[in-house]
C-alpha cells in the first residue's frame, strides 16, 4: 500500500499527447481484486461466509400488517450460512426453471430482477454468479413503457419479481414476445394464486413462487458453474435522462474491481453494520452492498420507504452509510434547525448562521450560543487539519446528534452529485463520522474516486481509486484545458479493470463513449489541484448555447442555486433562440414560510401553494437566487431571469426524475412546456414595455 500524504495523493504517469493532462493513479499498479481466488459476485459474498459463517448476514423489518404496512421494531437476521444454502438453493433451482422453459445454454443467461430492495434480491444475484447467468435489474419504479424497453431490448426470459409486478408483466406479456417465466418472490396467497396461474397459462408462461423454485433445488442439487472474470454479471441500464437507456455492460471482474477498490479506502469487517436503501437497480447500490458484505458485515434492509429509513436507521444502529446528497441536505436542514437556529436565535438565513458561526459571533440564546460556539470551534479544527473529533462537545452535544442515524455511524459515503460545502463541514463535525465525498459512474461499476481519510477539502471528489487511472482532456468549445493555471481543466476520463465493455447492442454509442485506447470519457469537467486530488467543476454532455452564442451548462447553475436549502429542486431552461434562462424552482416548505415572514409579513398567513402562486413571493426569491449567483462569481448569462414556483416536487412517479434522482430534462422540458412559455413572454412583455417608456 503507497503512504499517501495531503500534500501530493497521487502518481504521475507521463503523457505526452497534446490536449491531455497527465494520467494519474494512487497507485503504482492498478489492483483488480483485494485478495486471490476472488474472480465474480459470488466470491464476494464468500469472502465474507468465510469470515462471518454463523453471524449475521441480511436482516429486514418483519411485516406485522400487510394492509397498513407496519413492521416489528426489530431486525431479523439471516446468517452467512443460512444464506450461503439459499444462494445453493435458489441456484439449482433456477437451472430447473431454465430447462422448463426449453433453454439449454450452459451459461451467460439474462435473469431480469424488478423489486424493491430485499435480501433475495442479492440470494438471485448471487446465485447467478455461481452458475455463469447475469442479471438485469429493473427499477422497481418503472412504468411499463420502459420495463417493455429493456425486457425486449435485454432478451429476458426470467424475471424475478415482487407479487405486484407478477400482475404488470402478464398484462404487458403481448409485447414481450421473449418472455418465458415468472418467478414470484412473495408467496401468492390460495385464491390470488389460482387466478395467476390460470391467467399466466393463458399467456403461455410458467409462473412459479421463489419459495418452490427454493425447495426444487434443495432436493435437486446442481453443481457450481462459477462465473470466470470476463463474464458479464449485469447488464445496468442507464437512468436515460435524456432518452433511451443504454444497457451498460458490466463483467464480474468489473464488479470485483470496484469492491476491491472500495475495501482499499475503507475496511468492512464482521463487526460492521451496513443499510442497503440505495436502489438495488443502480450501480451505486449494488456496489455499496457488495463491499459490505465481503467484509463479512451484517447487511440490514430499510422498509421499503425512504421517509422511513431514519426510523430504520434507529433500530438497526449501522456503522457504515453509502449515501446520497439528497439525503444528506434533509439531515442538514434537521440539524441546522435543532442547533444553529434553537430558541433565542437572530433572525438570519441559514446560510449566513453558519458564516456567523465561523465567525465566532455568538451573541444569543443559551442553547443556540452553546451549539454555535461548538460547531464554530469544530469547524476552525477541521479547517487546521486537527479533525472533527472533540472530547468535551461532542460527549456534550453531538452524540445526541448523531443518535439520528442511530449512533454508531463511523463512516459515511456520499456520492450521485455534489455535496454543498457547508453542507458537508457541518455534517463532519456534527455525525461524529469519517464522511467522505466519491464519484463515479455506471460505465466504471460505481468506483471512479473516493477522498482518502482526514481530507478537510470540502467539495472534492478525491483521487483515482486503486482500480483505475485517469486524465484530463482539453474541451476547447467550453474553454476547458489541460494548460490552464493554475490548475489543469478538461473532461474526466477513466481507464481500468472496473471500466464497463460498452452498451450492449449500441456499437456507435460505444464508439462515441469509449476510445481506442481504453479510456471512457465521462462528460463531466473536472480539474486537478496541486495535490492531485480532482473536482468536477461542469458538465459536457448537457450544454446548450443561447441565442447569442453563450454555452451554458445547466447542471452547474442548478447546483449553486441549490445550495441554498430554500431551492429544494430547480430545472434551469434555456434554448439557442432565447437570449436568457428561465427556471421552474420547488421551494423547501419551511424555508419559503421564513422568507415570507421576513420579507413579506403581510403574506404569513397564506398556505404554501398560495404562497407559490404569489408574484411578491417570485420577485422575493428571484432577488435571493439573485444574490447567491453573485456571491458564486457566476457570468451574466447564467443568471436566471424569471422562476415559475411550483409546489409539487419533482419525483420518480411524476417521471421527472430517474430513479436515480437525476432530473430528465426532455421530461421536464415537456412537463413545464406551458409555463416556460409564459415566462418567456412575460419577460418578452417586460421588454416591449421598457423599449415603449424610451
Amino acid at each position: 500500500m503507497v503512504t499517501l500524504t495531503m500534500d501530493k495523493q497521487t502518481i504521475e504517469i507521463p503523457n505526452d499527447v497534446p490536449g491531455e493532462s497527465p494520467i494519474l493513479r494512487r497507485t503504482p499498479e492498478l489492483m483488480d481484486s483485494f485478495v486471490p481466488g476472488i474472480n465474480n459476485i459470488y466470491d464476494l459474498f464468500y469472502n465474507g461466509y468465510k469470515l462471518s459463517r454463523d453471524q449475521p448476514c441480511l436482516g429486514e423489518r418483519p411485516i406485522l400488517d400487510r394492509t397498513t404496512g407496519e413492521r416489528a421494531k426489530q431486525f431479523e437476521w439471516q446468517t452467512y450460512e443460512q444464506v450461503a444454502a439459499r444462494v445453493d438453493n435458489f441456484g439449482s433451482g433456477l437451472k430447473h426453471v431454465l430447462q422448463q422453459i426449453g433453454e439449454s445454454r450452459p451459461k451467460q443467461i439474462p435473469i431480469g430482477i424488478w423489486s424493491v430492495n430485499r435480501p433475495e434480491w442479492h440470494i438471485v444475484d448471487w446465485a447467478c454468479a455461481a452458475h455463469s447467468l447475469y442479471v438485469v435489474a429493473l427499477y422497481d419504479t418503472l412504468g411499463p413503457d420502459t420495463v417493455e424497453y429493456v425486457v425486449n431490448h435485454a432478451e429476458i426470459q426470467v424475471v424475478v419479481c415482487t407479487k405486484e409486478h407478477v400482475t404488470d408483466l402478464l398484462k404487458l406479456r403481448s409485447k414481450l414476445p421473449q418472455l418465458k417465466a415468472i418467478i414470484s418472490f412473495d408467496t401468492l396467497e390460495k385464491e390470488q394464486s389460482q387466478a395467476l396461474h390460470a391467467w399466466a397459462e393463458e399467456k403461455d408462461l410458467l409462473l412459479v413462487e421463489f419459495a418452490n423454485v427454493e425447495q426444487h433445488g434443495k432436493e435437486n442439487p446442481v453443481p457450481h458453474n462459477p462465473a470466470q472474470r470476463s463474464d458479464l454479471a449485469c447488464i445496468m441500464y442507464t437512468s436515460g435522462t435524456t432518452g433511451k437507456s443504454k444497457g451498460v455492460m458490466l463483467t464480474q471482474g468489473n464488479f470485483v474491481a470496484a469492491v476491491s477498490g472500495a475495501i482499499y479506502n475503507v475496511k468492512s469487517s464482521p463487526a460492521d453494520v451496513g443499510i442497503s436503501y440505495l436502489p438495488l437497480g443502480h450501480i451505486y447500490g449494488r456496489v455499496a452492498d457488495a463491499f459490505t458484505v465481503a467484509g463479512g458485515a451484517s447487511l440490514g434492509f430499510f422498509s421499503g420507504k425512504v421517509d422511513n429509513l431514519l426510523e430504520d436507521m434507529q433500530i438497526l444502529k449501522p456503522t457504515l452509510f453509502n449515501t446520497v446528497p439528497r439525503l444528506l441536505n434533509r439531515i442538514y436542514t434537521g440539524i441546522v434547525q435543532s442547533t444553529l437556529q434553537a430558541p433565542g436565535m437572530m433572525k438570519k438565513s441559514t446560510m449566513s448562521l453558519i458564516w456567523n458561526c465561523s465567525l465566532g459571533i455568538t451573541d444569543v440564546g443559551p442553547k443556540g450560543a452553546l451549539f454555535r460556539k461548538a460547531i464554530a470551534t469544530k469547524l476552525e479544527n477541521l479547517e487546521q487539519g486537527k479533525g472533527t473529533q472533540h472530547p468535551v462537545y461532542d460527549r456534550l452535544l453531538f452524540d445526541k446528534v448523531r443518535q439520528v442515524l442511530g449512533g454508531r455511524v463511523r463512516f459515511i459515503n456520499t456520492g450521485a452529485a455534489p455535496l454543498g460545502k457547508e453542507v458537508m463541514q457541518l455534517l463532519r463535525v456534527t455525525l461524529l463520522a469519517d464522511i467522505r465525498e466519491s464519484y463515479g459512474a455506471t460505465e466504471s461499476c460505481a468506483s471512479l474516486t473516493m477522498q482518502i481519510e482526514g481530507d478537510p477539502k470540502p467539495g472534492c471528489i478525491g483521487i483515482p481509486a486503486p482500480c483505475n487511472e485517469m486524465k484530463l482532456i482539453d474541451v476547447p468549445e467550453m474553454n476547458y484545458l489541460t494548460t490552464d493555471k493554475p490548475y489543469a481543466r478538461g473532461e474526466i476520463c477513466v481507464r481500468g479493470y472496473n471500466v464497463s465493455l460498452g452498451y450492449y447492442k449500441d456499437e456507435e454509442k460505444t464508439k462515441e463513449a469509449f476510445d481506442k485506447d481504453g479510456f471512457y470519457h465521462t462528460g463531466d469537467i473536472g480539474m486537478i489541484d496541486e495535490r492531485g486530488t480532482f473536482m468536477v467543476i461542469d458538465r459536457k454532455k448537457n450544454i446548450f448555447k443561447l441565442s447569442q452564442g453563450e454555452y451554458i451548462a445547466p447542471e452547474k447553475i442548478e447546483n449553486i442555486y441549490a445550495r441554498d436549502i430554500l431551492v429544494s429542486q430547480i430545472f434551469v431552461y434555456g434554448d439557442s433562440v432565447q437570449s436568457c434562462l428561465v427556471a421552474i424552482v420547488v421551494p423547501d416548505p419551511i424555508e419559503l414560510g421564513k422568507l415570507a415572514q421576513e420579507k413579506l409579513p403581510k403574506l404569513t398567513s397564506l398556505s404554501y401553494e398560495e404562497l407559490c402562486n404569489n408574484p411578491e413571493v417570485h420577485i422575493a426569491v428571484l432577488e435571493r437566487m439573485m444574490e447567491n449567483g453573485k456571491r458564486a462569481e457566476m457570468r451574466g448569462f447564467e443568471f436566471v431571469k424569471a422562476i415559475h414556483l411550483d409546489s409539487k416536487p419533482f419525483t420518480v412517479e411524476n417521471n421527472l426524475l430517474t430513479p436515480s434522482l437525476k432530473l430528465k430534462r426532455p421530461e421536464a422540458r415537456k412537463f413545464f412546456q406551458k409555463e416556460i412559455e409564459q415566462l418567456y413572454q412575460k419577460l418578452s412583455n417586460s421588454s416591449a414595455g421598457s423599449a415603449a417608456r424610451l
